[in-house]
């Protein structure tokens, strides 16, 4: 499995974000701009943690099953290829969703003086935050599931994903 690499998550980000700002430029030329849900952050920093306490127990049970810890449960191959798989669309999906948030914030930088849109662009400034913290969680998983460097499998068991 190939790991994901940050340019694609930059490049992805930009190309939102710079999409988002033209077509927040445009839509306001013609009427109101649709508001940004301050729910968009919650919910990303929900999978953050959810993706963080992933990788965390993951990490606490390969060190055990490597130490070969009485009654240790170790990882399973699948397990940990399914975990990276997680990973990777939540950091994709994060990085366009922080990229559209991030342009529609930046449009709305112009209008602080106005309350309602002041607000608005709090709350995207908050999901860009929050995207942020899935891609950051996104990475620490798939660091913790890659394969050892030296290719070593001593119980034959395979500890993470290929």
């Amino acid at each position: 499995m190939k790991q994901l690499r940050l340019g694609v998550l930059a490049g992805l980000f930009a190309a939102a974000g710079v999409l988002s700002w033209g077509g927040a430029r445009l839509w306001d030329s013609f009427g109101t701009l649709p508001s940004v849900p301050l729910a968009a952050s919650i919910v990303l920093a929900v999978i953050a943690v959810i993706l963080l306490a992933t990788a965390l127990s993951t990490r606490t049970r390969l060190r055990a099953q490597r130490e070969r810890r009485p009654g240790a449960k170790g990882v399973e191959p699948l397990f940990a290829a399914r975990a990276v798989v997680f990973g990777q669309a939540s950091a994709l999906v994060a990085a366009l969703v922080a990229g559209l948030y991030g342009g529609t914030g930046v449009f709305l930088m112009s209008y602080l003086d106005i309350p309602p849109r002041r607000d608005q662009a709090i709350y995207a400034g908050a999901a860009v935050i929050a995207g942020i913290g899935v891609i950051a969680a996104a990475l620490f998983l798939e660091r913790v599931c890659r394969l050892p460097e030296d290719g070593n499998d001593h119980d034959g068991t395979g500890t993470a994903a290929a």
